[in-house]
């Protein structure tokens, strides 16, 4: 018997989708600030993998906009400027409106106690002063409300964004030096109780665009 490649060839596909999957993850969360370098090396060594799969994963995060390729090589967590931030925070405000709204008609009383327990991690998070925690349990909040949009399309692109957007967070949070969780996650929990539909949409605008246009002035 003739034997094949394939699973060095699965090996491998598993590798460096362990590697993204990782890699992905901690931009999304904002624990690399915006400009950190990242070498295909220094991934092979974090991850024990070998430079394939590490070059495959920075290829791929590169085409979702979380990584910056220099002409010269340079790899990097994207540094955003001013038009760049307004138009993902214009990008939030359509987008996760709009999920919004169409999870509210299946926004039954068991996710309500979902929303209200993350936000109590939220909280706690923002009383510890762990920023990369606050972003985990604040994405969370809104993932868990937006699955019951039930529009998988949307969901990717808002995540897409939220990966564009991660390092770029965790500078904000650091700015804002915030002492309390957001207030309108409260909001958005009291529209859902209430059916209110524009509430829940003002509340969602306000909640995902305030603090990057903070940044873009």
């Amino acid at each position: 018997m003739i034997p094949t490649s394939k699973p060095q060839q699965d090996l491998s596909t598993s590798a460096h989708d362990r590697v993204y999957r990782a890699l992905r993850a901690r931009i999304m969360y904002g624990e690399l600030a915006p400009g950190a370098a990242l070498t295909l090396r220094g991934i092979g060594k974090t991850y024990e993998v070998s430079m394939t799969p590490a070059r495959e994963a920075v290829r791929r995060l590169v085409a979702e906009g979380a990584l910056f390729l220099s002409n010269s090589g340079r790899v990097s967590t994207p540094e955003l400027s001013s038009e760049r931030l307004e138009e993902l925070a214009a990008l939030r405000a359509l987008i996760e409106v709009e999920l919004a709204s169409r999870a509210l008609p299946r926004a039954h009383m068991a996710l309500i106690e979902r929303l209200v327990s993350i936000n109590n991690t939220v909280s706690e998070a923002v009383a510890r002063r762990d920023a990369v925690a606050y972003i985990r349990a604040n994405l969370e909040f809104h993932r868990t409300l937006y699955l019951r949009a039930q529009a998988p399309a949307m969901l990717a692109m808002t995540e897409t964004v939220w990966l564009q957007l991660g390092p770029t967070m965790r500078s904000l949070y650091g700015r804002l030096r915030r002492t309390e969780p957001p207030t309108q996650h409260r909001l958005i929990i009291a529209a859902l109780k209430a059916g209110d539909e524009p509430g829940l949409r003002l509340a969602v605008r306000s909640d995902v665009t305030q603090g990057l246009r903070l940044l873009a002035r």
